[in-house]
């Protein structure tokens, strides 16, 4: 008999296949989906990254490209992840893995200066005592023999994560505003967008982690005076303006000192963000 093979298997039916199960319907991609209580039509699926037993393996169908949703902290995680799904598939074709991480890797560590600018790319020195990505790391040494990637993320919009409702939260004070800078965003959609476009050019991924952002340098200023509290960010903005010398907003790259720079991701893989502007609605 033989054996069905779905294009994509995403493990953990998250926020991220909202957006990406429906576009997989718009263009005819067949996948499955997991979560723990396998809910809403999705396969029951608990990865345990201590674990070395095949038994949750065996309920996985087939698939061409295998999306992991969720962080991998775990020393050998990585690894052991991919080994159980090779074990309990072995008639299928070998399956491509696609790993979704942060760029919250980069944070606070060294990268790549340009000029006055400080600027991160997907080349950038990263924390490499950082769990998530060491697991990563791991992950892309299986390659070229195992087909893997990593596409780390930016902060995340679209749907019910609307940034307009974390102001308050993010700037309860002029004094938290004051200290906040840049700020880098994706919408889900475009995210799915990756996703799938990894999936169907996986030779030009393989082995490579990837920095995803809209291609923009959003300022938390600027932001705040938009869409804050009547009588409480957007004076706190004008003030601070005032104090430090902010003619106008969104403040430059200089002034924040943190930019992320997407860009090779979307020129590799011959796309543009469609969700490349902020916005109030999903």
């Amino acid at each position: 008999m033989a054996v069905m093979i779905l294009d994509l298997l995403i493990l953990g039916a998250g926020w991220t296949s909202t957006f990406l199960i429906p576009l997989c319907k718009e263009r005819g991609i067949s996948y499955a989906a997991t979560s723990r209580s396998g809910r809403d039509d999705t396969i029951a699926f608990e990865f345990d990254p201590h674990s070395t037993n095949t038994a949750p393996f065996q309920v996985l169908p087939n698939a061409k490209t295998v999306l992991i949703t969720f962080p991998i902290k775990v020393s050998g995680a990585s690894e052991r992840l991919v080994e159980l799904y090779q074990q309990t598939h072995a008639e299928g074709p070998s399956a491509a893995f696609i790993q979704l991480g942060s760029t919250g890797i980069w944070d606070g560590g060294p990268t790549l200066q340009d000029g006055s600018h400080t600027w991160t790319d997907r080349h950038s020195k990263f924390d490499e005592t950082n769990d998530r990505a060491r697991a990563e790391t791991e992950l892309l040494a299986l390659a070229p023999k195992v087909p893997t990637t990593v596409l780390d993320l930016c902060g995340l919009w679209g749907g019910p994560r609307n940034l307009k409702n974390w102001i308050p939260r993010v700037a309860p004070s002029k004094d938290a505003l004051a200290k906040k800078g840049s700020i880098h965003m994706i919408h889900g959609l475009d995210v799915s967008r990756a996703i799938l476009a990894v999936h169907e050019h996986f030779d030009r991924a393989n082995g490579e982690r990837w920095l995803l952002t809209d291609g923009r340098v959003y300022d938390w200023w600027d932001l705040a005076s938009a869409w804050g509290e009547e009588g409480k960010q957007g004076k706190w903005v004008r003030e601070l303006m005032d104090e430090h010398g902010v003619r106008a907003l969104p403040r430059t790259p200089e002034r924040i000192g943190r930019a992320m720079d997407s860009r090779e991701f979307w020129k590799t893989f011959e796309l543009e963000p469609v969700k490349g502007r902020l916005g109030e609605h999903p």
